[in-house]
């Protein structure tokens, strides 16, 4: 269990960082960003908090849904906002387009192996999957609930005034296969999965071997 909690909370504070990476680059944001980033300049709140609150709204969206978040989604709500916060103010500023598609580049990785860490924990999906995956079990497949809802807050998020660019492509291209790299390579079995194996592997052992 310990082990698991570290993958939680260090995914997610990586996580926030990944966010300050790709809004400093300035090239282009995931497409929740892109709507955290227009509502905060329309209502003049800090990013992060924004970040907060909007994941508590979609948290609230689970409730007709039916569906119980688990400690990394609470986790994930408070997180995540304050971690970017922090992050954009440590973060020094890019000179150059180079030095910005560094910081974008950086940013697409280091969101994929906060992901593969969160996620691996097996503590509670965040609230934005969640919802996806609550829609999914009232029968919408998968793909055409995440890709509803993303375009919608794509589309949302660009008309606030959120960047929507070159970042936002990588992004779409890369997230699903980087994270299906680091997320088998991060989940923490737990317990019993373990007792599991072993069981498993005794029943396998030839009886005098043991």
């Amino acid at each position: 269990m310990r082990v698991r909690l570290v993958n939680l909370y260090a995914g997610l504070i990586l996580f926030g960082v990944s966010i300050a990476l790709l809004l400093k680059a300035g090239l282009g944001l995931a497409p929740w960003d892109v709507l955290h980033q227009g509502l905060a300049e329309r209502t003049g709140l800090p990013i992060g908090l924004v970040v907060n609150v909007v994941g508590a709204l979609v948290l609230a969206l689970w409730i007709p849904l039916r569906e119980r978040p688990g400690l990394g989604t609470i986790s994930n709500v408070l997180v995540v906002g304050p971690a970017a916060q922090l992050a954009l103010v440590l973060l020094p500023e890019p000179g150059d387009l180079a030095a910005r598609v560094a910081l974008l580049i950086s940013g697409v990785v280091l969101n994929a192996i906060a992901t593969g860490l969160y996620i691996g924990a097996s503590l509670g999906p965040g609230p934005r999957d969640g919802l996806m995956t609550g829609l999914a079990r009232r029968g919408v497949s998968i793909r055409r609930a995440r890709t509803s809802v993303e375009v919608s807050v794509l589309a949302a998020g660009w008309l606030l005034g959120g960047t929507v660019g070159a970042g936002t492509v990588l992004y779409a291209a890369a997230i699903g296969p980087l994270a299906q790299l680091f997320i088998p390579l991060f989940t923490v079995k737990r317990a019993e999965e373990h007792v599991e194996e072993r069981a498993v592997e005794a029943a396998k052992t030839p009886v005098g071997v043991r």
